[in-house]
């Protein structure tokens, strides 16, 4: 492979819309996901429009040692592009939801997403290159009733990869934040939906996972540490940053009630 990308989370939605514009930009790509069958899908139509490598891991991500088999698997492989994409999502009063769920969540989002980082991050910094992205969410901005640990794992993203793009200033590595709101995609109704989420309203989701991937594709290009997609995310951050978070925090509480 002459130049690589890694994206978890790539079977469908915004990780797969991530592949397609890293292969039209003759990345060879490895995708990562779950869903092997997905995966299988994705390939074919991938290698059917460009003429890339596409090499496969079907893997439960939010298992402990994910992210070091993942390594294992690619260690040979010098890449270009890390997209920390896989996550998942859960509705409902933590002292009352299910754990195993909660802990997978916490491996996906923060255990796993930042292992993975430091292994493939050491190749980087010796060739003096590479383009990190860690897709985070306007959730990381406040604590979030009803999904806590979906709000803090997120926020935990969002500070991590704030704090390594400092550290890596004049290395020719750049991270970027992705912070988008509701998107259409598999997880936002099919994940979702079966972390007892309720099936949310439509007029509560965002852009579709098409549009939202170009741009924050074109921003990580650009080098950008922190990218929040659309004008009323951009709204919803600034308020979200302006007030004391006990407030905040309320008036979140009040809108997911509207939303679920």
């Amino acid at each position: 492979m002459e130049r690589a990308a890694l994206v978890t989370g790539a079977s469908n939605g915004i990780g797969l819309e991530f592949a397609k514009l890293l292969a039209g930009d003759g990345y060879d790509l490895i995708l990562v996901d779950i869903n092997g069958n997905g995966l299988e899908t994705a390939r074919a139509e991938i290698e059917k429009k460009w003429q890339v490598g596409v090499k496969l891991i079907k893997i439960d991500f939010s298992q402990s040692e994910a992210a070091c088999e993942v390594y294992g698997r690619i260690k040979d492989i010098d890449i270009d592009v890390l997209i920390n994409n896989a996550g998942h999502g859960h509705w409902g009063p933590f002292s009352e939801s299910d754990w195993k769920w909660e802990r997978s969540m916490i491996f996906l989002h923060v255990v796993n997403s930042s292992h993975l980082t430091k292994l493939i991050l050491k190749g980087m910094i010796s060739r003096g290159r590479g383009k990190i992205m860690n897709v985070s969410s306007v959730a990381a901005l406040v604590p979030g009733p009803m999904m806590a640990v979906y709000y803090a794992s997120k926020s935990y993203l969002l500070s991590f990869g704030q704090a390594i793009s400092n550290e890596l200033k004049g290395t020719g590595i750049t991270v970027t934040s992705l912070c988008p709101g509701l998107i259409r995609t598999g997880f936002a109704i099919s994940v979702a939906k079966n972390s007892n989420v309720p099936k949310m309203k439509e007029g509560f989701l965002s852009d579709s996972s098409e549009k939202i991937a170009a741009k924050a594709y074109k921003a990580m290009n650009k080098g950008k540490q922190v990218y929040i997609p659309m004008f009323k995310n951009r709204i919803y951050a600034f308020l979200l940053w302006i007030l004391p978070r006990r407030i905040a925090t309320i008036i979140l509480r009040k809108m997911q009630d509207r939303i679920h």
